[in-house]
């Protein structure tokens, strides 16, 4: 393999884990989370979950500040949301270039340190969960890597360009919290109903060297997140034809636990960041018009940080996205108790 260069072999999640471990008070924490997620997408709970944070970590300092606010705004809406941070730590990127997370660069302005990056990512969804008892989702860009995190993430998400991919669908089957699987880029929601029928079922296959069996997750579920048409143009599939369509190919596919999360950024919002908001309150509208729908839909994907909008690597503006504009937290804050109010 000429064009492909060995640099270093990097410790195994085992070793990562010890050296940073999670302590017993932490994984009771965690897992007390689970149960409560849990019980969204199952139907046992009435509350909805709000995977919310900025589009990417890009600096622990500011990820932290952030989890904080969101952890007192928890506590005031705590009958009726659950609050999972996002704590995205690798960033995909349509052409391969670019900043591509935490996980790459733990100092976007530094060159690549994969070692450091593991080190990093860990310690920083640690930090989150030890200091405000949220723990955290990320997307699963890499399934190799999602061992290093495993025991501390209560959320994850398979992002539209990943959803095809068979060792993605595979490992998901083995992972025992919600994954969400988002729709593709074309808009074909059948790629991502058949992503969601693999993850529910058993497989055995390789994964980190090992022949593994997995049970299969009947927390798999559905994110729309809009789609691009042939003309390049995006394509919202929020409204409420979109999500009865979306029930009635649950209710023909035989899923477990019909679930949708909506993604109100992305295609949704044509990556215009400020109509979050009334993507989310237009789809709580048809909530309470549908029994079925408000039954299916179990959240929102809400990209959000202390400040709006985005700036370029080397800015240095504290808590603002240096990926895809997101809105800022005053907006944030009304945003939540809305959804709040209106479930």
């Amino acid at each position: 393999m000429k064009n492909m260069n060995f640099k270093r072999k990097l410790p195994v999640p085992k070793e990562i884990k010890e050296q940073y471990p999670l302590t017993a008070a932490l994984a009771a924490v965690k897992n007390g989370r689970d149960a409560q997620i849990a019980d969204i997408f199952t139907g046992k709970s009435d509350r909805m979950a709000l995977i919310i944070g900025p589009c990417s970590a890009d600096r622990e300092d500011a990820v932290l500040d952030y989890c904080t606010r969101l952890a007192a705004l928890q506590e005031q809406v705590k009958d009726r949301l659950i609050l999972i941070p996002r704590v995205y730590t690798n960033k995909p990127r349509t052409t391969g270039e670019g900043y591509k997370g935490l996980l790459h660069q733990p100092d976007p302005e530094r060159s690549e340190d994969m070692l450091e990056g593991v080190i990093t990512i860990r310690r920083l969804h640690t930090s989150v969960l030890a200091n405000t008892g949220l723990s955290t989702a990320d997307e699963m860009l890499y399934p190799d890597n999602y061992r290093y995190l495993s025991d501390l993430l209560s959320y994850v998400a398979v992002g539209a360009r990943s959803v095809e991919n068979q060792e993605h669908r595979l490992t998901s089957s083995g992972i025992d919290i919600p994954v969400g699987m988002k729709n593709p880029t074309s808009g074909d929601i059948s790629v991502m109903l058949n992503s969601i029928l693999a993850a529910q079922r058993s497989h055995t296959f390789i994964y980190r060297g090992w022949e593994v069996e997995t049970t299969g997750n009947d927390l798999s579920h559905a994110i729309l997140r809009g789609y691009v048409n042939r003309r390049g143009e995006a394509i919202p599939n929020y409204h409420y034809e979109d999500m009865e369509h979306l029930y009635q190919a649950y209710m023909a596919k035989g899923l477990k636990n019909p679930a949708l999360i909506v993604d109100a950024n992305h295609s949704n919002s044509a990556k215009k960041y400020a109509e979050q908001p009334r993507i989310c309150k237009e789809v709580l509208h048809a909530c309470r018009h549908s029994e079925h729908i408000r039954g299916l839909v179990k959240g929102f994907m809400i990209e959000s940080y202390l400040e709006p909008g985005a700036q370029k690597i080397g800015e240095h503006i504290y808590g603002k996205s240096i990926t895809d504009p997101c809105i800022g937290w005053n907006e944030t804050e009304r945003l939540v108790k809305d959804i709040a109010e209106l479930i």
